[in-house]
């Protein structure tokens, strides 16, 4: 009787585990503008594409700068965004904290 409660416990237990891990890895979408992290929010339109390419060329990372709190989100794979510089774009990936992994990216 004791080994089937433990073999249960320890089944209940891999269960949450496995339940936790994939409750943790949900995609969020978010909505704003590819920018540098030079010129960060400043650099949040559609005007300023030229700027954030010349940025990027000097060694500046791609950042995309959220529509309404103009969040700050550091881009962990850069070339996901590469020909979006300056664009309004509807991003889809992994966030932690102020940090993204780009599954996808639309123009909007």
């Amino acid at each position: 009787m004791k080994k089937i409660l433990l073999v249960c416990l320890a089944l209940s237990v891999m269960f949450l585990v496995v339940s936790v891990s994939w409750a943790g890895d949900k995609a969020e979408t978010v909505k704003g503008w590819v920018s540098d992290s030079q010129c960060g929010a400043k650099g949040a339109n559609a005007g300023a594409a030229e700027c954030t390419k010349k940025c990027v060329e000097k060694g500046a990372s791609l950042v995309v700068v959220t529509d309404g709190d103009q969040r700050v989100l550091m881009v962990e794979n850069q070339d996901a965004l590469k020909g979006h510089e300056g664009h309004h774009v509807e991003v889809t990936g992994h966030m932690e904290k102020d940090s993204l992994h780009v599954d996808s990216v639309k123009m909007l």
